[in-house]
């Protein structure tokens, strides 16, 4: 149980059976009412924000999600097959949690899984991977030194003009940025 004042961002709270991460939250005071707490939650199932009041020192549910190390195996149909790294068990991931993180996927690549029981909420890439590229766009006439690469994994990242095929970079998977050559 924690209080709602002492609400803090990246606090996972459980409201009506549903978890929320708490993104913000603020203390509103008005002249003439009530006092209470204003927070914005992502949940974590569809990703969707919402905001929610609450009054000041209301008890609510929160609870700590079990972070688990995972090593991509393999796509099995639709969906991805992992290894967990602490107790070598298999975890089959839904491709609605994988999402846009299938891009940087291959065999081997080591993943921060979110369990809240035996139930999976998330997924978190390394942020930066070193991947070799393997395809690179001809230069448009933009002329800023700069061309499109495509990766091992199937990403897409803007290189500079010296990058050839066969080369190993190190690229930043939040941003889909190319950090540098290795």
């Amino acid at each position: 149980m924690v209080m709602s004042n002492q609400l803090t961002p990246g606090m996972i709270l459980s409201i009506k059976d549903k978890l929320y991460r708490v993104e913000s939250c603020v203390k509103v005071s008005i002249p003439k009412g009530t006092p209470f707490v204003k927070a914005k939650l992502r949940d974590i199932v569809t990703n969707a924000v919402v905001e929610k009041s609450f009054k000041v020192n209301q008890a609510l549910n929160d609870v700590a999600l079990n972070e688990r190390k995972l090593e991509f195996l393999y796509v099995e149909g639709k969906d991805y097959l992992f290894l967990d790294v602490g107790n070598l068990e298999q975890v089959l991931i839904s491709s609605h949690i994988i999402d846009e993180k299938v891009k940087y996927l291959r065999e081997g690549i080591d993943v921060k899984a979110a369990f809240y029981g035996p139930t999976l909420f998330s997924v978190e890439l390394p942020q930066f991977l070193e991947l070799m590229v393997s395809k690179i766009e001809p230069r448009s006439g933009s002329g800023n030194g700069t061309k499109i690469c495509h990766l091992e994994t199937g990403a897409e990242v803007e290189v500079p003009s010296f990058i050839e095929v066969g080369d190993i970079i190190k690229v930043d998977t939040k941003n889909d940025e190319y950090i540098q050559r290795m």
